[in-house]
């Protein structure tokens, strides 16, 4: 299928969405009191809170990442007080994990503050821009599932 799009694009888009990502990371940070999470901590909380329940070796396969490195990651969160692993009533040797309330508060927290820092952002714009951007969410959306199915392919 020949595209009609710009070369360019590609690498266009995938240095704005990373920009723009990287800068809403860091201004996030900005005069947080708590010890700051990586990446990695926020994505396994995001997973948790979406699936609870989850288990180390699913979690590792939805955040493509190795069985050991989520173990780690797992340990950290809960002597963080922010997972609670419960033992899988169908196997004992598989763990269970949940959030706990001062995680799900952070994530609820850290949700409010990128939405409002987006939004202000947003609104200098002019109304066409506006309009622009909340029209290519749902390719943007396709995209990220486009690119989903690809990983779990391989």
């Amino acid at each position: 299928m020949e595209s009609l799009v710009s070369e360019s694009l590609p690498e266009e888009l995938a240095d704005a969405l990373v920009g723009i990502q990287r800068l809403i990371r860091r201004r996030l940070r900005r005069g947080l009191a708590l010890p700051r999470l990586r990446g990695a901590e926020v994505e396994l909380l995001r997973l948790v809170e979406s699936r609870p329940g989850i288990g180390i070796s699913d979690a590792a396969k939805e955040l493509y990442l190795a069985s050991n490195s989520v173990s780690t990651l797992v340990n950290q969160l809960v002597k963080a007080g922010y997972l609670v692993r419960e033992t899988d009533p169908a196997d004992r040797r598989a763990a269970r994990l949940r959030l706990t309330e001062a995680a799900a508060q952070r994530l609820k927290d850290w949700r409010r503050r990128r939405a409002e820092l987006v939004a202000g952002h947003v609104s200098r714009l002019d109304e066409t821009d506006q309009h622009l951007l909340e029209a290519a969410l749902p390719a943007l959306r396709r995209l990220a599932v486009t690119l989903h199915e690809e990983a779990e392919e391989s």
